[in-house]
Parts: structure tokens; sequence; C-alpha cells
């Protein structure tokens, strides 16, 4: 059975996306502080600077992840239904 998405709702499309760049978020935060790590130890680099940097850094990127998708999925959402007035949205195939 075929169906047609005509429309998608921009707030859950968002929260939706929020969720899911969050997670990405959390799952790059290991890597951050490894790399904070690297270069508090690196030659010539003020004591401290980097880690705190790099620590607040990986604190804080779930988050602004969480914020960009947000919004990259309320705008995204915006711009299909505008879109798919004129093309008639995406065919799915459902069972």
């Amino acid at each position: 059975m075929k169906r047609r998405l005509k429309k998608i709702g921009p707030l859950t499309a968002g929260t939706t996306l929020a969720v899911i760049m969050g997670c990405f978020g959390l799952c790059l935060m290991p890597f951050f502080l490894v790399m904070s790590l690297v270069m508090a130890h690196a030659p010539n680099m003020p004591r401290g600077f980097p880690f705190i940097f790099g620590f607040g850094f990986a604190l804080a990127a779930p988050v602004i992840y969480a914020v960009i998708g947000f919004l990259q999925g309320v705008i995204g959402a915006f711009i299909y239904n505008l879109v798919s007035k004129v093309t008639g949205g995406i065919e799915v195939e459902v069972e």
C-alpha cells in the first residue's frame, strides 16, 4: 500500500532531531575529553587551560548539538511543508 507524506509537524520533527543530535553529542563527549587531556600535556601549552576548555566543551557539546538539531528539525519541516504543497510530498510504501 502506498501512502503520501504531505506534512510534517515542525515541533515534533524538531524535538526528535534534538534528541538524536543530543545523543550524538554524548557519543562524541569521550573524544573531546581525550583530546583535552592530550592538549593539556602538549609542550608550550599554558597549564590547565586546554583541559578546562576541553572539559567545558565536552559538557556543553550535547546541549549545543541538541539546540542545533531542534532548529534544523523545525526549519527542515517548515521547508518540507512548503515544498510538498508543490510536489505533492514523498510517496512511501507501508505494510
